[in-house]
């Protein structure tokens, strides 16, 4: 396991910004390297921030983002132009305008028959497509805890076998989900927390304490492979 590094920004516009700027670095020195990054999205306010300012700096980086490889750790189960859908918000601004086109949605409501079958979908596709593992996998967090859509007390934590799951309970509404879970998500080499705001700085705390359970905080549970950094706010880390 990775001791996590703790980077704080003083707000949530200045998180955004060191955010995309370390992306945009990692991205353009791997495939100076030869290699075609996989990376992990996430949804929120801080990640749709995250995406723009992407899409800002993309004319004048060395990234070719046909060459970088889309993912998301969870999805809501509902319409494809749902204003819920993750990847409704990442499409509008940043993969649309930047030219992605190697860009791996998990199934909507409108493409597989229930959540359980479009988990089962996006699970075979990372399978046939993934290269086992993710170059940076982004992950926001919410006041309780919850990481991907992996919540407190879940018996989504405790599975090991699968890739991607159905979750059909979500606390924090559409209560339809599809996610990935704590075996496919720790398969990173690097694991990036985006957090933002006084409300979650006790989740934060509880994240980072030397001791704790992940079935209670379960972003405690996602670790990356060679880093896991904490992006902050200065609210966010303010119980550190």
């Amino acid at each position: 396991m990775t001791t996590p590094r703790i980077e704080v920004q003083p707000d949530a516009a200045a998180l955004a910004t060191a955010v995309a700027g370390e992306l945009s670095s990692r991205l353009a020195d791997a495939q100076a390297a030869g290699h075609v990054p996989q990376i992990g999205l996430t949804g929120g306010g801080i990640a749709e921030a995250v995406h723009r300012e992407l899409a800002r700096l993309s004319p004048g980086s060395e990234v070719d983002w046909t060459r970088v490889v889309v993912w998301w750790g969870d999805e809501r189960f509902v319409p494809r132009d749902s204003e819920e859908r993750n990847a409704r918000d990442a499409r509008a601004a940043l993969l649309d305008p930047i030219g992605a086109t190697n860009v791996h949605e998990v199934p909507s409501s409108d493409d597989a028959s229930d959540v359980d079958a479009a988990a089962a979908a996006y699970s075979l596709t990372m399978r046939e497509q993934g290269a086992g593992e993710f170059d940076v996998m982004m992950l926001g967090m919410g006041p309780d805890g919850h990481v991907a859509s992996l919540f407190p007390g879940h018996a989504a934590l405790d599975v090991t076998d699968q890739i991607a799951i159905g979750v059909t309970d979500s606390p924090k509404p559409p209560p339809e989900r599809v996610t990935l879970t704590f075996a496919a998500l720790n398969r990173s080499r690097s694991v990036w927390f985006l957090v933002s705001g006084e409300p979650k700085a006790a989740a934060v705390a509880a994240a980072l304490a030397p001791d704790g359970d992940r079935h209670e905080t379960p972003a405690r549970g996602v670790t990356g492979r060679e880093e896991t950094v904490w992006f902050l706010d200065r609210a966010a880390a303010s119980a550190l």
